[in-house]
């Protein structure tokens, strides 16, 4: 079936997952983000040093699950104000909420890959793959408010 443009305008098409996090004493709720979130969270790891745009990966996975944490109406649970703090917790738990986030945003390690390659893996750029989230339940929403 060929789909209108009003049929891709109206498909609700953002998933979120319910993440186990037994660090933190229950689960959270995960949400892949929109075309327009994934632009601007790639955008965030980009940053001018010396006259030049370079990657800077620092708190990287704290600053995803920062974006893609959500509660039950979609808004975040976390602002862009509470990566530093997001990032001094477990590094088991913010790897296993990340490992959803990316996956449910359509990044994956290509995507971490050919940013490094672009920018010579400058700043701490990561090549380690993220783990698989532990249990976790799927579920349709409607777009984030």
């Amino acid at each position: 079936m060929r789909l209108s443009r009003d049929d891709v305008l109206k498909a609700e098409d953002l998933t979120t997952e319910e993440v186990d996090v037994p660090e933190w004493g229950g689960s959270v709720l995960v949400r892949g983000m929109t075309g327009r979130e994934r632009d601007e969270f790639e955008v965030s790891v980009t940053v001018e040093h010396g006259g030049q745009m370079v990657q800077d990966f620092a708190n990287l996975r704290a600053k995803l699950v920062a974006r893609c944490t959500v509660d039950e109406d979609g808004e975040r649970l976390f602002t862009d104000a509470d990566v530093a703090a997001l990032g001094e917790k477990s590094g088991a738990a913010i790897d296993r909420v990340f490992a959803a986030a990316s996956r449910l945003s359509g990044m994956g390690e290509k995507d971490v890959q050919e940013l490094t390659q672009n920018f010579g893996g400058q700043n701490g750029a990561s090549s380690s793959s993220p783990s698989p989230p532990g249990s976790a339940k799927q579920s349709r929403v409607s777009s984030p408010k």
